[in-house]
């Protein structure tokens, strides 16, 4: 699992570049994979900040709801942070399963 949640960071990092629209859309299917195998594995019966923060990227980054800013200089700071988040987990799983 900590692969695929550092491609998905390198996803979210790729996205601050003007790339086409079908991009995106597949940006908004990986992260949404990635946030609900994160939440399936780490939900354990109580709302932690954790299960809160990647509730939330899996409502922002919903590929069948899509929520649309409009605007690139808005997203650009909700792919960074995202990026991180996974990024994060990714290390926090490697060091977990070494």
């Amino acid at each position: 699992m900590n692969k695929l949640f550092y491609v998905i960071a390198v996803a979210l990092i790729l996205a601050v570049f003007p790339l086409p629209i079908g991009y995106y859309t597949l940006l908004r299917i990986l992260v949404s994979i990635g946030a609900v195998i994160f939440l399936v594995k780490e939900f354990k019966g109580e709302f932690e900040l954790w299960i809160i923060v990647f509730g939330i990227m899996l409502i922002v980054f919903n590929p069948l709801i899509p929520i649309y800013l409009y605007s690139k200089a808005l997203w650009i700071p909700i792919d960074l942070a995202a990026a991180g988040i996974f990024a994060y987990w990714g290390y926090k799983y490697e060091r977990k399963n070494s």
